[in-house]
């Protein structure tokens, strides 16, 4: 029997990116059938003996741990409750499969015997034919076949992991271990309404459409008889009881639908990567995260005993961890939040209040390879677009180009090479000059060198020199302006 598997989990049993089966299934070496690829299929596209020498899952897998910094609540199996909920899910599904088969097969029987019966009686020639061609098909079905790995490996990671798809996006995701259905959603780039993080706003609301969920932290925020007779719970306190589940809900569709917000964090740790260069780790509080889309930013405010200071940064951290904020704080003379950073005078446990966030420079809904441009500090939202485009798992590549104008000016060039060592469908080059326009230059080159510019999308960041010479030096290379996303650092 043939076994069909949605991209997702084609991706996920074979250890590549969605990007990589679309790019496939767009050269003709990968058929499809409504959205979904049989097991043979797969197989075919990828040998089981390459499966095995690859390694490739492992490699993803050992990236996005470190990438994201995943708690360690993430990585914890399942707990029984929700494995025997998921195992017992299977079994009706195998029990069920089991009642249609046998029934098939009495009905093939039977057929089989009225045939035999009428050729004996008629001696017809045709209907012993048919007869015999019913005995010999089923003698093939019922015939022992070789097992399918990818399907056996398929069923153990319902029970593991399991499959969320969500209406009316029609958007797919994993629950790993026992994270919530928002914690998986949000891991896996969706940008899904919310607030608290702890059940007491019920911002994250959504119906259950097929499925069940388990509740696996206390809510306080009170759904009414009618929503829960319509299905209606919430995505911060549940996660999924059965292997395939279907949601209803709303994601936002741009940063106009992200709102305003004023939190006040802490500083978690202030940690110099650079002479010029200092990681500001913000950690909101569990009842009140920021809600935001990669390559964004936010005012960063903190009160001193003079004037209080405040700056707009770019926040360098992925929307999946929205609790730790990470900034990267260049040296400014001009820049009194900056100033107070490298003087020491932000000290670890005190309060920073953070107002946003702003700005539109974010992932388009796009399947076109991604091409990120950066000049120093600029560095800062474009690893938060490709942490983000990681977890998405659209992209076919992603490529980086990072110019530095001084000496150390590649703070995080191992994170680039550590990304690049696991991640097959990505690549980098490290750039250096002391003029930023005239960078920009030698950046074009490389990637007219390296890519069909026309196909890409371009997400550009750095000083305003640096963005007017590489955006208008893509624009006179004939990449489309609305393929074109900037932002002054």
């Amino acid at each position: 029997m043939t076994h069909w598997l949605t991209l997702s989990r084609a991706a996920h049993l074979v250890g590549v990116s969605r990007g990589v089966l679309q790019e496939k299934i767009r050269n003709g070496e990968l058929h499809t059938s409504e959205g979904t690829v049989s097991t043979e299929e797969l197989l075919r596209a990828f040998p089981q003996a390459e499966l095995d020498a690859s390694g490739a899952f492992e490699r993803v897998t050992l990236i996005k741990e470190r990438a994201f910094a995943r708690r360690v609540q993430e990585h914890i199996l399942p707990t029984q409750e929700l494995l025997a909920q998921r195992l017992f899910s299977q079994t009706e599904e195998l029990a069920d499969v089991r009642r249609h088969l046998v029934r098939y097969h009495d009905l093939v029987v039977a057929l089989q015997a009225r045939l035999r019966a009428r050729a004996g009686d008629a001696g017809d020639p045709a209907l012993r034919a048919l007869e015999e061609f019913l005995e010999k098909g089923l003698s093939d079905v019922l015939a022992t076949e070789n097992a399918d790995v990818l399907t056996v490996m398929d069923d153990m990671l319902k029970v593991m992991s399991a499959r969320v798809t969500v209406r009316p996006s029609g958007r797919e995701f994993l629950v790993e271990g026992h994270e919530t259905l928002l914690q998986a959603g949000l891991r896996a780039g969706l940008r899904f309404n919310y607030g608290c993080g702890n059940g007491s706003c019920g911002l994250c609301k959504a119906r259950i459409v097929s499925g069940s969920v388990a509740r696996v932290q206390t809510l306080e925020y009170p759904l009414s008889e009618a929503e829960k007779l319509q299905g209606y719970t919430l995505l911060c306190a549940h996660t999924a009881a059965s292997s395939d589940l279907a949601i209803e809900t709303l994601e936002a569709s741009g940063p106009l639908e992200i709102p305003a917000q004023q939190i006040v964090a802490k500083v978690r740790a202030v940690t110099p990567l650079a002479g010029d260069t200092c990681l500001l780790h913000l950690q909101t509080p569990r009842t009140k995260r920021l809600r935001f889309l990669a390559g964004q930013t936010v005012t960063l405010g903190a009160a001193g005993a003079g004037d209080d200071v405040h700056a707009s940064y770019a926040i360098a951290s992925c929307p999946c961890d929205d609790r730790n904020l990470l900034f990267y704080i260049a040296r400014n003379p001009n820049d009194a939040f900056a100033q107070r950073v490298f003087a020491g005078a932000l000290k670890t446990g005190e309060a920073v209040t953070v107002w946003g966030p702003q700005g539109d420079f974010v992932l388009a809904q796009s399947d076109r390879p991604l091409v990120f441009a950066a000049c120093d500090i600029g560095f800062a939202p474009v690893k938060s677009l490709i942490e983000h485009a990681m977890a998405v798992d659209a992209a076919e590549s992603l490529s980086l180009y990072w110019l530095a104008t001084r000496a150390d000016g590649h703070f995080l060039a191992n994170q680039c090479r550590a990304w690049s060592e696991a991640l097959d469908q990505f690549d980098y080059s490290l750039h250096t000059d002391v003029d930023a326009a005239a960078g920009a230059k030698p950046l074009l080159q490389a990637m007219q060198a390296d890519l069909f510019l026309g196909r890409c999308d371009f997400y550009v960041a750095g000083p305003e020199p640096f963005v007017e010479a590489a955006a208008g030096g893509l624009r006179t290379s004939g990449v489309p302006k609305r393929q074109i996303m900037t932002m002054i650092v």
